[in-house]
């Protein structure tokens, strides 16, 4: 495995990201990871090197801006709380890291996927929303599904997994149905898996919270994880 930071910007924010791609071949398809509210952090990095033992080249993004990572709950909300208000934003920092992965050498850029976690999974979504160029599927894990204000109404063309907490306090069952049909709205290709018994933040061994509605759970992070690896063989082979 090889791995590298790589700097790149949007205007003139500087954004740091992490590659980690195989070692042997070249024209390798890019996932790109998407961090939580907390930001660019240890968790997608790992990630990013987990796409890589798979045969992929793993790009860990940075919406934020080098060196900016919240450490309590009060931090974390600042940090994300201007991409939730203004998604033109959050839009441009997507055409940032995707126009970074594309350059990545090995890469092929035409096949291109996402996968986020909370805030990144609200991410992803709004890269399929928007039709970036390219994009063959998004794997949203315990993801905020509120749809930008003013979404395109193209149809979807990039495949859509949701990987859900059913009792998730920030993406309640009511917004998980106009979820559902705001992608059959879309014409997308959409599929979601809906754990019981488990909330937000299941993939991350951290999260103990319970009070906040931010537990970890072994079983359905062992799930999503299996069928993402599946999903990608399949929009990305």
């Amino acid at each position: 495995m090889r791995t590298s930071e790589i700097s790149y910007h949007d205007g003139s924010t500087e954004l740091r990201g992490f590659m980690a791609a195989p070692d042997a071949g070249s024209q390798h398809p890019v996932v790109l990871v998407f961090h939580a509210w907390r930001g660019h952090d240890d968790f997608v990095r790992d990630e990013a090197r987990k796409l890589a033992d798979q045969g992929f080249i793993g790009f860990a993004a940075d919406m934020y801006g080098a060196g900016k990572l919240g450490t309590t709950n009060e931090e974390c909300s600042a940090l994300m709380t201007p991409f939730m208000q203004d998604r033109a934003l959050l839009k441009r920092r997507l055409d940032a890291a995707f126009a970074a992965a594309r350059a990545i050498d090995g890469a092929d850029p035409t096949r291109l996927g996402a996968m986020g976690f909370c805030f990144g999974g609200l991410c992803v979504l709004d890269a399929a929303r928007h039709g970036i160029a390219n994009l063959c599927g998004v794997a949203a894990f315990h993801a905020l599904f509120t749809p930008p204000p003013s979404p395109p109404r193209t149809p979807i063309t990039a495949k859509v997994l949701a990987l859900h907490g059913y009792d998730d306090p920030m993406a309640t069952p009511d917004q998980l149905v106009a979820f559902a049909a705001e992608m059959s709205a879309r014409q997308a290709d959409w599929e979601v898996c809906a754990y019981g018994g488990t909330v937000h933040a299941f993939t991350n061994p951290e999260a103990n919270h319970a009070a906040h509605g931010t537990v970890y759970q072994r079983r359905a992070d062992q799930r999503s994880r299996e069928r993402a690896r599946d999903f990608w063989r399949e929009c990305l082979a």
